[in-house]
């Protein structure tokens, strides 16, 4: 109930408003996304990478609808992927692309020219781009377009959604040499004929596509902050003999940070994913509908006076 009124609180141009301009809310928006300029993506990654992580940076637009914001998104990725270069930062970076906000929604072929054009640079960088996954009406889209990107630009990223019915499938169909999957639990609001709605549905589908991940021959990249999972994960590793080289954990900005630092101490790879951008407000509702727990600690925030 809780996750989807905030899946609801999400789309509502009102609620945005009141957390935009509520007192000290900078600093608690700051604590997922680290700002709004590619200087703000450098400096946390500069952070991240002094501490051991690795870093993915997102470069937040989900709602374009015309040609001319598309490109300005492209050009984004684009400025970004040279200051890493310049910075020396490339090499233990990764970016994350979301096909909507290249014009998926409306044009396709654009959005693949777009998102090719991104894996031109970062392929130029030394870096690597991962494309993520949305909601279910653009899976297919999703996989269409990262084989096309595959043909030239085979070590792009996946990132399949384990409440999704269809998702260990698709984990067979990735789990091959060379493959870097991403695998998360997913974040939107999902009808029941595509999506398991429980909680427990959803973990169980994590760990059989984990399993399948971990089997194959490709690179597992295990998104969750779950400790049960996070045991798991490990455990799997070593029965299919990896070495903490042959997988890696990914976790959000800002989410269990002593949990970024344990596990990097202990010797696995921990990619952070870093969004900045103008457009936070949605990809921070939905951090809060994957994690209600942080809902109170933003409450908190919000309302503090000191």
């Amino acid at each position: 109930m809780l996750r989807s009124v905030i899946l609801a609180a999400s789309r509502s141009s009102r609620v945005e408003r009141v957390v935009a301009t509520a007192p000290f809310s900078r600093d608690v928006v700051r604590r997922f996304v680290p700002g709004t300029t590619t200087d703000d993506a450098l400096r946390a990654t500069r952070e991240l990478a002094a501490g051991g992580l690795a870093v993915t940076l997102d470069y937040l637009g989900e709602d374009t609808v015309i040609p001319e914001q598309a490109v300005e998104i492209r050009d984004a990725y684009l400025e970004l992927l040279t200051a890493l270069s310049a910075a020396n930062l490339a090499a233990g970076a990764d970016v994350s692309v979301k096909l909507s906000a290249l014009g998926q929604k409306f044009d396709e072929q654009l959005a693949y020219e777009h998102a090719r054009s991104i894996c031109v640079a970062a392929s130029e960088a030394g870096t690597t781009l991962t494309l993520d996954m949305e909601d279910h009406t653009t899976t297919d889209s999703t996989l269409d377009i990262l084989t096309k990107l595959r043909t030239d630009f085979p070590n792009t990223g996946a990132v399949l959604q384990a409440y999704l019915r269809r998702t260990e499938a698709d984990c067979r169909e990735l789990a091959t040499a060379g493959s870097r999957v991403r695998l998360c639990k997913g974040a939107y609001s999902e009808p029941e004929s595509v999506a398991y709605q429980s909680a427990l549905e959803v973990d169980k589908s994590y760990v059989r596509c984990m399993n399948i991940l971990m089997s194959g021959e490709g690179y597992p990249m295990l998104a969750t902050h779950d400790p049960r999972l996070i045991t798991i994960g490990a455990d799997r590793a070593r029965w299919f003999d990896r070495a903490p080289e042959e997988f890696e954990f990914q976790m959000l900005y800002g989410v269990r940070p002593d949990e970024h630092a344990r596990l990097a101490g202990e010797g696995y790879t921990v990619r952070v994913y870093v969004p900045y951008g103008g457009q936070w407000y949605g990809y921070l509702m939905r951090r809060l509908a994957e994690r209600p727990a942080n809902v109170a600690f933003f409450a908190r925030a919000l309302t503090s006076r000191s």
